[in-house]
């Protein structure tokens, strides 16, 4: 059944409370869907609960940013195609921007000393924040002989290959482990129903589009002046089809892609920008502005090449996800029947988990046997753990001691 757009009055309202959402989502993902909860069904009944969490359901089995997919979801159903993109950029915009800032600035005022010195302990609390989303997640996810093994795998794949390459194909055979053994043999009937109701052109329009960047990066001449940013458009458009799990597992592709295969930027620098996302409210996925930005400036690039590859990273990374969600969100009341689609996620996460414990082993190898910042990355492990702190708070605070000391 089709949800009737509702009058302009409400669309404003439901604007007003993405602007209120994006200024206070803090937390990641976890406190996101609280908070969508409170600004979208609680307060305004723009969404039933139901809806919410069939929407944020549908994002944990896409590739790509699940709280944007999730805001974006739920403004398609609010008010269509044209809603979906304004609150798209409402969403990402802001912290981009002061991503893409923070970048400019690391190099353009020529304070990387001081910009480090004052970041110098935000690195282990960036590292104690990936501990704890592999222990939650893991907690979760674990829960079977099949999952343990994939997690082992993916993480003993991710540190001896060290190949981007590593994360769809182990995110493509878990998922095929996990549903083959999961799935109950019936649904034949029920996925010829579904399938007979797509559309194949949109089907084509909708493959065509999600590997067009793909494939304009495969083929462009590296010789070319705009060499640099086509290659990272492709890179960060290739990510954003592969990234299962949402922000932290966004964190070792980009970190084994940008950081230990092409060198676009140092580790240091890398862990600055994560650590400063972390103190930021928003998408996680906004990231990518600052790995962009500071990509181009690296490869010599001034001001305006900067700012183009701010644009380039959360626009690459993100549109993915947004084609996927709204392609699928139509039809998504017969799509979620099939149990293969779900029992494909258990494997999906699992390798996810692998992925996360790989990237805190190689932020953790930079680090070396600093007995300070181990304490550092310890103790935000258990006040993250055992308090209800948030890690903006911990990261704050990190910021203000290397400021002051």
């Amino acid at each position: 059944m089709q949800i009737k757009p509702i009058a302009t009055k409400k669309q404003w309202l439901f604007i007003r409370n993405v602007i209120f959402f994006t200024f206070t989502s803090f937390g990641g993902a976890q406190a996101h869907l609280a908070l969508l909860l409170k600004y979208f069904v609680q307060s305004t009944k723009f969404i039933s609960e139901e809806e919410l969490l069939e929407l944020n359901a549908l994002a944990q089995v896409l590739p790509g940013p699940a709280s944007t997919q999730t805001l974006v979801g739920i403004a398609w159903k609010v008010g269509k195609l044209k809603l979906a993109i304004i609150t798209f950029l409402i969403w990402i915009l802001p912290t981009a921007t002061i991503m893409t800032f923070a970048a400019i600035s690391y190099a353009l005022l020529d304070q990387k000393q001081k910009f480090n010195d004052i970041l110098e302990y935000i690195q282990p609390i960036a590292l104690g924040i990936v501990a704890y989303g592999a222990w939650k997640l893991g907690k979760k996810v674990l829960s079977s002989q099949v999952s343990i093994f994939l997690a082992i795998a993916s993480v003993i794949a991710t540190l001896v290959l060290r190949n981007a390459y590593v994360f769809p194909l182990s995110i493509l055979i878990g998922g095929m482990i996990s549903s083959a053994i999961e799935t109950p043999k019936e649904e034949t009937e029920l996925r010829v129903k579904l399938f007979s109701n797509i559309n194949p052109r949109k089907l084509v329009y909708f493959i065509g589009a999600l590997l067009l960047f793909a494939l304009v990066g495969a083929i462009i001449n590296r010789t070319s002046p705009f060499s640099l940013p086509i290659r990272l458009l492709e890179n960060f458009y290739r990510n954003g089809i592969l990234v299962f799990g949402g922000g932290q597992v966004l964190v070792p592709l980009m970190f084994t892609e940008f950081v230990e295969m092409k060198h676009y930027l140092p580790s240091s620098g890398f862990l600055s920008g994560f650590a400063l996302q972390q103190a930021l409210p928003g998408p996680t996925f906004s990231f990518t502005s600052y790995l962009g930005a500071l990509s181009m400036k690296n490869f010599g690039y001034g001001l305006w090449g900067q700012i183009l590859g701010g644009l380039i990273g959360v626009i690459g990374i993100n549109l993915p996800g947004l084609i996927l969600v709204l392609f699928i969100v139509p039809f998504w009341d017969d799509l979620k029947k099939i149990s293969r689609i779900r029992h494909s996620l258990s494997g999906i996460n699992a390798v996810s988990v692998g992925f996360i414990i790989a990237a805190f082993i190689l932020l953790l190898i930079p680090m070396g046997f600093n007995w300070v910042f181990l304490g550092i990355m310890l103790a935000t492990f258990l006040l993250l753990n055992f308090t209800k702190l948030s890690p903006p708070v911990i990261v704050l605070a990190g910021i203000l001691i290397g400021y002051l000391f």
